[in-house]
């Protein structure tokens, strides 16, 4: 399925996030603990959506809460490796909305998780749900092509948002 942002033949990049495993998130054989990917998930999001749609949910009246979350595992990551997650809009409703991230070692042919993350928006005082105003909406569903946020060290950088 084409993510909703994409245009069939596209050759933009999706969105990217970077990261450096860290010892403290590793086991004793120095892999990835599994609960540790919801946390990934949760970085990339969160800088996918701070791109997408900056202040209008960070500070701006609107917050957002995930509501599911799906992850598979297909092989470890390790210590001191650099993970690279793709995020993309997967599809937009009324009130939700979801993403799908890829995470693999950084130069890696195929991803060691996947995973889909249903988001539901909310007013921030209140933490109720509502419909995704249009703005939001057409920004959600462009995207963020060719945007990296680097916080691995790789020295790779952003276009300012």
């Amino acid at each position: 399925m084409t993510p909703v942002g994409e245009l069939p033949g596209a050759t933009a990049q999706p969105f990217r996030y970077r990261l450096r495993i860290r010892y403290g998130e590793c086991d004793v054989q120095k892999v990835v603990y599994n609960a540790r990917y919801a946390d990934y998930v949760d970085l990339a999001a969160i800088e996918f959506l701070r791109v997408v749609w900056g202040d209008a949910v960070f500070g701006g009246g609107y917050d957002y809460q995930v509501v599911r979350l799906l992850l598979e595992w297909r092989s470890p990551l390790r210590y001191d490796e650099i993970a690279q997650v793709t995020v993309s809009t997967e599809r937009i409703g009324t009130t939700s909305f979801a993403l799908t991230m890829d995470l693999r070692r950084l130069g890696a042919p195929d991803p060691a998780v996947t995973a889909e993350a249903t988001y539901v928006l909310v007013i921030q005082d209140e933490l109720t749900k509502c419909a995704i105003p249009d703005e939001l909406r057409r920004r959600l569903k462009a995207g963020a092509p060719d945007i990296l946020v680097d916080h691995a060290g790789t020295g790779a950088g952003a276009p300012a948002p």
